[in-house]
């Protein structure tokens, strides 16, 4: 990136520069291999554990780096640069803040050193087959009982699923109280036997990232890993803690804009057609022009909202306006690279074309972009 982010620091800037170190050696080498078996290596996430990087901003009385929101957007931004789509830290994040946010005190010491260290790897469960962005929709159910609750019902689309030792599970505690029905449980998957991890499922793109079905046949989760200790309390602890990851989407969006931007105006410098370079061109040059603006707007943007995060004042409708706004710029942009690569543009031998599979979930996961427009609209 041209723009120096106001953020940033030299403590921050050594601390990239050990990510980007750590990507290189433990990441990169393997993508092929993990979009193959559909998963990375287990191992990894104990490697990511030691080095620092899973739980960055969780502090260290529980088990996390200690750093700040800025920390963890570096981890999100240097994944986003290289290109990787595979090792999920992004979801397993998103769970340690509603357990830092919204659990109790036995909660988070008893689960955040264990995702800190890669111990455990965690995912969300909300989306079912019926219920995507609208959840409160979904029938997935728990009944407490003496020995605890009883969950049953299905999942789909759980980035993580196939992994996970550790899963927020979005339920129906009381089918009846409408929002106010929806709990969040902590399943542990080790040794339940009501738990089922079904089939990975095949992608457009995002191939080395496991995302699969799950499915709940009685499965067993104990009384007090209902999150923050309360019944019911599931839909406000949604709607708290999903500007955390729709504001990480955009920090990874951003980077992924830069990335193409480089990228296209390398591969432009060097493409001859008509006996001079794309970048001779009118066309390419007007092009470019636009996406360099393009990105320092976002850019400009994604740095405020960074800032806002590290100071406690980013709010839902905000959040909407980054995740919707940054993802649909990150696939227009995407698009207009490939268009310049020419033929060699839809090869996934080069990095734009997978960059071109990979983005466009970016404008559905973490709520569709529609939803994230109404959340805006609702503000006005």
């Amino acid at each position: 990136m041209d723009i120096t982010s106001p953020w940033m620091n030299p403590e921050l800037e050594g601390f990239r520069d050990a990510v980007r170190r750590f990507i290189d050696s433990e990441v990169m080498p393997h993508q092929e291999r993990w979009k193959k078996q559909q998963h990375v290596d287990r191992d990894l996430w104990n490697k990511g554990g030691a080095m620092g990087m899973l739980l960055a901003d969780i502090p260290e009385q529980y088990g996390g780096s200690g750093g700040s929101f800025a920390h963890q957007a570096v981890v999100f931004e240097e994944l986003s640069d290289a290109g990787d789509m595979a090792f999920g830290v992004h979801v397993h994040a998103i769970v340690a803040h509603y357990i830092l946010n919204q659990g109790t005190e036995a909660q988070k010491r008893k689960y955040l050193p264990r995702l800190a260290s890669g111990e455990m790897v965690a995912a969300i469960a909300m989306s079912e087959p019926g219920a995507g962005s609208d959840l409160k929709g979904i029938r997935t159910s728990a009944v407490a009982g003496a020995e605890g609750y009883r969950v049953n019902g299905s999942k789909t689309f759980i980035s993580n699923g196939y992994l996970a030792d550790l899963i927020v599970v979005v339920v129906k505690t009381d089918p009846a109280a409408g929002a106010k029905g929806v709990s969040l449980l902590l399943l542990e998957t080790a040794d339940n036997p009501g738990f089922r991890v079904g089939r990975i499922l095949e992608k457009v793109g995002q191939k080395g990232q496991d995302t699969c079905e799950l499915f709940f046949d009685n499965a067993h989760v104990p009384l007090e890993n209902v999150l923050g200790g309360v019944e019911g309390k599931g839909f406000a602890q949604l709607m708290t803690e999903l500007p955390y990851e729709r504001t990480i989407l955009g920090v990874a969006g951003v980077a992924a804009i830069e990335r193409a931007l480089r990228l296209t105006v390398a591969h432009t410098r060097e493409r001859k057609a008509f006996g001079q370079s794309l970048m001779d061109m009118q066309n390419t040059r007007f092009v470019l022009a636009e996406i360099k603006t393009e990105a320092t707007v976002a850019r400009i943007f994604i740095d405020r909202c960074i800032e806002d995060m590290m100071r406690g004042r980013m709010d839902a409708v905000q959040a909407s306006m980054a995740k919707y706004w940054i993802s649909d710029l990150q696939c227009k942009v995407i698009d207009q690279c490939v268009q310049l690569f020419g033929g060699y543009g839809y090869m996934l031998e080069y990095p734009i074309a997978q960059m071109y599979v990979d983005a466009r979930v970016q404008r559905i996961y973490g709520g569709a972009n529609e939803v994230m427009k109404e959340i805006i609209a609702r503000s006005l």
